[in-house]
């Protein structure tokens, strides 16, 4: 044990010598791995930290949510032209759903109904994201409130001028004075605030609840009626823990089928889009953009292999006649192949992490410039690329050292000579 211990330290010593010799030699060989690696770990810390942001974004929201609509999350087999067609859900369809379907812990009417204008005495913000929605919101959402309520069922259900404003924007219509119990004006009336939301700071495509608020739907039907194509209704449901999904989903289907009097030959006119598909979407997706990624940075890797691979030829050819000489006082083949396999092994993880620690630095700069979207490079991305340079010396070295370590030591001192 202690024979091969030494053998291997000896091959270490001899190989970091020889990277120590010849440092322009050293230096390509480590651009291109370094390049590879670099292109390799940024794809995928770019795409980690994309889908962590999107994922992120859609946390408040439990996986087995069910939003039904008229609309749909991925492709569909239905014409565009027929879903085009399909009604909106109503008002009615949410308090028949709420009475009769089972296993359901909360649910939920929601009109997305643009943007609007807020004021509060002299102070105005605009481009404010309205939710019209049911009291049940607050607990599918999980919403976070820093001061106040939600308002609660009987508020709802009649409508009561009542609202909830995101931190932003009670930032800017109050400042540093209490806002419950102020009343602001929108749709030219007058809502009392009830209750401010924690700061959430923004997603990624923007859609920060800091700049929304919320306020009961039966408010805005009242003004817009049930009619309004452009207030996009959607009825949200939250079922029970532990209840099978794709039962759930077949009883609430054929509930709302029965309610729209659908003949069993006819397709269902509305689609029940459960949040565990969006999410199985974006893993598909980031899926795809890694492959693509490690594809296009494979071929800059692949280049960084041939050159260490040509340098390590090169090393041999130079050093053929030192090589016949350690053969010649009892080298043996071992001793030669590690030195050799050791010096492209090394050459290559020192590329690999000066490749992984430019990706920290760019992941630092990329995080200070874009706000709140954070690059994160994980230590199982720093591990893999690691990883990936050692295997990519070992194999671009692998070939030159069984040649140095063939070699006949009265023809390598000859031809060295």
């Amino acid at each position: 044990m202690l024979i091969y211990l030494r053998l291997l330290t000896e091959s270490f010593n001899f190989a970091v010598s020889a990277l120590r010799n010849n440092k322009l030699r050293t230096f390509l060989s480590l651009l291109g791995v370094t390049i590879g690696i670099f292109s390799i770990i940024a794809v995928l810390a770019a795409v980690d930290s994309l889908q962590r942001e999107i994922k992120g974004s859609l946390s408040s929201l439990d996986n087995s949510t069910i939003i039904v609509m008229r609309f749909n999350f991925g492709p569909s087999e239905i014409p565009r032209w027929k879903r085009e067609q399909f009604p909106d859900v109503s008002y009615d369809e949410y308090q028949y759903l709420e009475k009769n379907l089972p296993d359901v812990e909360a649910i939920d009417y929601a009109l997305n109904v643009g943007r609007e204008t807020i004021k509060f005495e002299e102070k105005t913000v605009s481009q404010v994201e309205i939710g019209a929605v049911t009291h049940n919101y607050y607990q599918i959402e999980a919403l976070q409130l820093a001061e106040g309520r939600f308002f609660n069922e009987a508020e709802s259900v009649s409508g009561t001028h009542v609202i909830i404003l995101g931190h932003e924007i009670a930032q800017n219509l109050f400042g540093e004075s209490a806002p419950l119990g102020k009343q602001i004006r929108m749709y030219g009336q007058r809502f009392t605030v009830i209750g401010v939301l924690k700061k959430e700071g923004a997603g990624l495509f923007g859609g920060s609840k800091d700049t929304s608020a919320f306020l009961p739907v039966n408010v805005i039907r009242r003004i817009y009626g049930d009619n309004n194509k452009a207030a996009f209704p959607q009825i949200i449901i939250k079922p029970d823990e532990g209840v099978d999904n794709a039962e759930f989903i077949a009883v609430l289907t054929q509930k709302l089928r029965n309610y729209r009097a659908l003949k069993p030959d006819e397709i269902s006119n509305f689609f029940v889009n459960q949040l565990q598909g969006f999410a199985d979407l974006i893993d598909n997706i980031t899926g795809q953009l890694n492959l693509m990624g490690l594809v296009i940075s494979g071929f800059s890797l692949l280049v960084g292999g041939f050159g260490i691979a040509n340098i390590m030829f090169v090393s041999v050819k130079e050093r053929t006649n030192l090589i016949g000489i350690q053969k010649s006082l009892g080298a043996k083949n071992k001793f030669i192949l590690f030195q050799f396999l050791f010096e492209a092994v090394i050459l290559a993880i020192i590329g690999g992490l000066i490749g992984v620690f430019l990706v920290w630095i760019v992941s630092l700069l990329a995080s200070q410039f874009t706000g709140d979207f954070e690059f994160i490079l994980s230590p199982w991305n720093m591990f893999i690329g690691t990883m990936v340079s050692a295997v990519i010396g070992l194999i671009s070295g692998i070939i030159p050292a069984i040649a140095a370590s063939k070699l006949d030591p009265v023809e390598a001192i000859r031809t060295g000579m």
